[in-house]
């Protein structure tokens, strides 16, 4: 059977996924403070992405691939650097706007396209580079406010655009840890890697809360049906982000995952009310340009 196409619905779900848990664990900062419902994703998720890895293993008779050193060390990559780059992301936001501080962390599929060329060597051709560019420009269309960009000093560009980056790392770490991954399916090298990369995130940031935070950690288990809640969506969202890295390059998911942009200003919208701005809606008409050509340039023939 020809998987080639398989990335664009996995990357849409995950998309999908990943809005449902932002709105979730939302929610839950308020009960559990910043870094005790950012773990909810990791520690919550892992029982998840364990059922689902046995699901896949049992669906296709395939045994548990052994992971190398190459494997966990692209793994490590991926799991520290999305950390990283959240914590970053939150640091940013104190000082300036949730949109704007958008802005800057979705330059992540320029940079992902680099890191993908230089570590796994993913081709970057005209057409990827075209999609990118339009894609990336519609989300800061739609983020930009006059004189936000470079008002308040340079520190939270540099976070926001530090951030990217190592969301961009992360996503090549996982990519080159499904690529390296001894054997299987890509079903079962996405799903295994899931399951190490939410080990690894759940044991650092289990950790830094036992140590400095012991309180979130324990709300979070009372809050537990909340909790469980969005760890489930996260691990769902995560499980499809890597069955595409799995398929195609990191840069096409992510380019293609700019669509979640979309997807949260209606999400924002149904919640709030608030109407759409004539920026919003030519920036969301420069996504689905951008996002047009990617699928254009990346169908077969």
């Amino acid at each position: 059977m020809d998987y080639t196409l398989l990335w664009i619905p996995a990357t849409l779900i995950a998309a999908a996924a990943q809005t449902a848990r932002n709105a979730m664990q939302r929610s839950l900062t308020e009960s559990l403070g910043t870094v005790g419902a950012t773990q909810v994703r990791f520690l919550f998720g892992l029982p998840f992405a364990i059922l689902f890895l046995a699901g896949v293993l049992v669906f296709t008779g395939e045994s548990l691939p052994g992971p190398g050193a190459t494997f966990a060390g692209f793994v490590l990559l991926g799991s520290l650097s999305q950390i990283g780059a959240t914590a970053l992301m939150l640091a940013a936001m104190r000082a300036r706007s949730f949109s704007v501080v958008t802005a800057y962390v979705k330059t992540e599929p320029v940079q992902v396209a680099i890191f993908g060329l230089i570590f796994l060597g993913d081709p970057l051709s005209f057409g990827l580079a075209v999609a990118i560019v339009i894609g990336t420009s519609g989300v800061i269309a739609m983020s930009h406010q006059p004189g936000s960009l470079t008002g308040g000093g340079m520190q939270p560009v540099l976070l926001g655009l530090a951030a990217g980056a190592l969301f961009g790392l992360s996503a090549t770490g996982f990519r080159g840890a499904v690529l390296t991954l001894d054997g299987g399916s890509f079903l079962v090298r996405a799903s295994t890697t899931l399951v190490w990369g939410l080990a690894i995130q759940s044991l650092v940031l289990g950790a830094y809360l036992g140590m400095f935070d012991r309180s979130g950690l324990v709300k979070s288990f009372r809050l537990w049906r909340s909790s469980a809640r969005a760890g489930f969506m996260g691990a769902l969202a995560s499980q499809f982000w890597f069955i595409g890295f799995a398929l195609t390059s990191a840069a096409n998911v992510r380019t293609l995952a700019l669509v979640e942009v979309i997807m949260a200003q209606i999400v924002s919208r149904r919640i709030f009310s608030q109407n759409v701005t004539r920026k919003e809606l030519a920036g969301m008409a420069a996504i689905l340009v951008g996002v047009g050509v990617l699928l254009l340039v990346s169908a077969p023939g």
